[in-house]
This record gives C-alpha cells, sequence and structure tokens, in this order.
C-alpha cells in the first residue's frame, strides 16, 4: 500500500481532519489523525492492520508473541496487529495517570513484544509504556504505528515502523501560526491533562 493509498483511506473515513487542535502533549496543530476512524468499518480497520502487521515483519525476523498498545488509541490498531500477527494482543490503562497492565494481563519475562501505537508525535505516552515494559523484563522487538508524525528520532534503542510518516508541523501554544489563532482549539485525544 503506497502513501497516496493510505492517505485516500484516511480521507475517505474522516482520519484525518483539518482545523486548530490541542494535542495530548499540549502542542498545538492544524491537522489532526483521528485513527479510530478507520475501525468503523471492519473491512478498512482489518486493510490497515494487515499492512502494517506486514511492514513489521519485514523488518522483524522474530516471533512476536506480544502485541503491546496503550489505551486508548492504540487497542483497535494492537489488536488488529496481533491477530495478523498470530499473537497476543494485551493493552495498558491509565490508572491515577500512570499506565498499568490491567484486567488480569500479565506478561512472561523474556516473551518477544511489539509495542504498537495509533499515532506516535512527541511519542510521551508510548515512552511511558516503554518504561514499564523494561521492568517486566521482555524483549521488546520494535515499535510500530499506523502513523509517525515525530520530528526527530524519539526513541534511544528502536526505529519506528509506521505506515505513514506525515510531516505535520506542531506549535507551542503561545507562538501559534495567525491562521490557528482564528480557530478555537479542540482536544480530540483521549489524555486529559
Amino acid at each position: 500500500m503506497n502513501k497516496q493509498e493510505l492517505l485516500n483511506i484516511f480521507e475517505k473515513t474522516g482520519a484525518l481532519q483539518y482545523g486548530h487542535f490541542t494535542l495530548s502533549s499540549g502542542k498545538r496543530s492544524g491537522t489532526y489523525c483521528q485513527c479510530s476512524k478507520l475501525f468503523v468499518d471492519p473491512k478498512t480497520s482489518s486493510i490497515i492492520g494487515n499492512a502494517l502487521a506486514k511492514k513489521v515483519e519485514s523488518e522483524i525476523n522474530k516471533k512476536i508473541e506480544y502485541v503491546i498498545a496503550p489505551a486508548l488509541g492504540g487497542i483497535l490498531v494492537g489488536y488488529e496487529v496481533a491477530r495478523c500477527l498470530n499473537s497476543k494482543s494485551i493493552f495498558f490503562e491509565r490508572v491515577n495517570e500512570e499506565f498499568e497492565l490491567r484486567r488480569g494481563f500479565e506478561i512472561e519475562k523474556n516473551k518477544n513484544v511489539l509495542f504498537v501505537e495509533d499515532v506516535i508525535t512527541t511519542g510521551k505516552s508510548s515512552k511511558e509504556c516503554l518504561e514499564k515494559l523494561d521492568k517486566m523484563n521482555v524483549n521488546i522487538l520494535g515499535i510500530a504505528c499506523i502513523v509517525d508524525r515525530s520530528q526527530e528520532n524519539i526513541f534511544d534503542n528502536h526505529e519506528i515502523t509506521s505506515l505513514l510518516k506525515l510531516d505535520i508541523p506542531t506549535y507551542d501554544p503561545d507562538n501559534l501560526p495567525e491562521d490557528l489563532t482564528k480557530i478555537d482549539p479542540v482536544k480530540p485525544g483521549s489524555r486529559k491533562n
């Protein structure tokens, strides 16, 4: 699947949105990737999950035993990728502002893990989850996402495998371009702070 085909899916589903957005990091943007829109139709989610799983398989030559994602945005993509990789799928949830495995989820030591997100911009949520995984003594084989919006290599030990790399500028709230100052910001993400 090439970049234009992916962009067409994003446009058709409404996953690519335009306006003035407050991101989870507190930064602002004129474009937002609402990947949950990709998962409204199971046919589309299957296409996206399969494409990302194939890309991961082409870069990781070990058996992935667990696909782990953060709630809320990563759950559906994590599940779809795990289904395609014939792996187990579990997710982190925020409890008192920290990520935890709940619902009886456990990962045995030394298991091969793929961390999956919907969108990575600053990597703040991903880094929080990866710190928790490091303490569990598992083998983190890679980090994957549908959309990589990061501006630089933000993870010390891993490259990001993504379906779509988008160069979407982000701004500090006190340094907005003029067009964004004319639009009231909305906060579409799942994080409260």
